[in-house]
């Protein structure tokens, strides 16, 4: 880090993402830094101060917007200056040109994605997309992406109308009982059973089994125990004594193991043209290897190195892990926040209703791929409840090389981490007037100007997006469509208009007590 203009110059942020805390100081051993006493005493301690390591999204966010911060959330760019827990400061440029270049202009610079607290070390069950980077990324990236065109999410795309319909069973049980229904586990079972048909070739019945073993496998994959804080924090701190350590729960990979084991021996190891995930990772397994372009090795004629990578038994079941995971909590959350928004604005809940039935009419009131691509004020109502409540609180980036920032004159030498805080700049009042408002219209494509789309940010920017956003947009817009199109939500007894982040979330955010709601039929 260029120490002639660091925190001084810039600013440094208040006690947040791993900051040190005085108060933490006097309860913990001496000879430790101070951003050490405070990761231990948050970790270790299930009091008050626990929220500040572990709900990122939130505290990041609030920090940022803060008195103490500067005035627009843009200049939020944390940059953590050490591999240890360090205290994070902001890049004062108060311009989108900061994000622009972390995540797209400058790619080459920011390809590592920063979650791996390793640099040559990658834990089996973290051999995917989201976590690792260098040769395996960039072959993954690009075996991987062709599983997700238009035409595969469209032969795809019957397996999410069949979980749809049972999610329409569901709510007319509830709207016959009367009983509340949290929506946001009714849609975690909807999304459980589409990845397990899309991706494991299975009906996993979280929609009709409150106890299903997937289900179970989501809600351990996002909440953390002692055992896993522990690990956080001793990888974290002491990144090389510690990389032994798995971050991934022992329990996740023996289930994963075992169940990829059963179905590719069900398949005699060869693609069964189901048009799932498995499908694809079998004929990579056929293949026998990953080959492909380097994204910076050049061999001494200029031409990019060519690289191999056998692809294992251990390869796929990481996969479609990460596929399980990513697709989950991040479809759940939308869509579950959209309803509790609606419950709460019942004349935009009726214009979305109004729209799904005269586009359903114009199909013979089949929801189909085609249908829900023409309810356009279904998708900016989602794209709005993505901007108030994303499931990353933030996106990071490591640096692979020494960068400098033009409009602030920073350098941050390799391995360095910056992080973006989507929550901040999503309610920013320089860029969304009324921030907190549910406005469905801002994203429509007369408002959406280049500014917003630096500002607006989600999984799916830049080269490192995520390949799965589009099938994960779709499988949200289908469960909403088949729900409104027959139901309508209103408040319960229990309802909240400003839900609570549940603090224990750790990466993703999520919702304290969940989002409780009634479930009406439509008259």
């Amino acid at each position: 880090m260029n120490s002639a203009r660091t925190i001084e110059e810039i600013g440094r942020g208040p006690n947040i993402m791993y900051t040190s805390n005085p108060q933490a100081h006097e309860r913990t051993p001496p000879g430790l830094p101070p951003s050490i006493h405070a990761m231990v005493n948050c970790t270790m301690d299930g009091g008050s101060k626990r929220h500040r390591c572990r709900s990122s999204g939130t505290v990041f966010s609030s920090s940022c917007r803060g008195k103490a911060q500067p005035e627009s959330a843009l200049n939020c760019i944390a940059v953590i200056p050490t591999k240890s827990f360090s205290e994070p400061f902001f890049l004062r440029g108060g311009k989108p040109d900061l994000v622009k270049a972390v995540l797209f202009t400058d790619f080459l610079y920011f390809h590592k994605g920063g979650l791996n607290p390793h640099d040559t070390v990658t834990e089996p069950m973290l051999k995917n997309l989201l976590f690792t980077d260098g040769e395996l990324w960039t072959l993954l990236r690009q075996r991987m992406t062709p599983a997700f065109t238009t035409g595969k999410l469209k032969a795809m795309f019957p397996l999410i109308v069949e979980r749809a319909e049972k999610v329409q069973d569901l709510a007319n049980n509830a709207a016959k009982t009367g009983a509340t229904v949290d929506v946001r586990e009714l849609m975690a079972k909807y999304t459980t059973d589409f990845i397990g048909a899309c991706g494991f070739g299975i009906a996993m019945m979280s929609l009709n089994d409150e106890t299903s073993s997937f289900r179970k496998l989501g809600r351990r994959l996002f909440h953390h125990d002692y055992r896993d804080d522990l690990v956080i924090m001793s990888k974290q701190v002491f990144t090389e004594k510690f990389n032994h350590l798995d971050l991934s729960m022992p329990e996740i990979q023996q289930i994963t193991l075992h169940l990829i084991h059963s179905l590719m021996k069900q398949r005699n190891y060869m693609p069964f043209s189901k048009n799932d995930f498995n499908d694809l990772l079998l004929v990579l397994k056929e293949n026998g290897k990953l080959i492909g372009e380097l994204l910076e090795k050049m061999n001494p004629d200029g031409f990019q190195k060519i690289a191999e990578i056998e692809f294992d038994d251990l390869l796929i079941a990481t996969q479609i892990l990460a596929i399980f995971a990513a697709g989950i909590d991040t479809s759940l959350s939308v869509s579950s926040y959209i309803l509790h928004q609606l419950a709460f604005l019942p004349e935009i809940q009726a214009k979305i209703q109004e729209e799904i039935d005269e586009v359903l009419f114009r199909y013979s009131n089949k929801l189909c791929y085609d249908a829900v691509k023409e309810m356009k004020c279904l998708e900016m109502s989602l794209l709005k409840g993505m901007r108030l409540f994303y499931s990353l609180g933030f996106l990071v980036r490591k640096s692979a090389r020494k960068y400098t920032f033009s409009s602030t004159d920073v350098t941050m030498d390799p391995g360095v981490r910056a992080m973006i805080p989507l929550q901040a700049l999503h309610k920013d009042k320089k860029y969304f007037k009324k921030p907190e408002k549910f406005v469905s219209e801002r994203f429509s494509p007369s408002q959406v100007n280049d500014n917003k789309k630096r500002v607006f940010l989600t999984l799916k920017e830049g080269p490192r997006a995520c390949i799965g956003e589009h099938l994960g947009l779709m499988q949200s817009l289908a469960g909403l469509a088949a729900l409104l199109h027959k139901y309508s939500v209103e408040l319960a007894p229990s309802s909240v208009r400003h839900p609570v982040s549940d603090p224990s979330a750790i990466i993703t955010q999520n919702i304290k007590g969940g989002l409780p709601l009634l479930i009406k039929t439509r008259v």
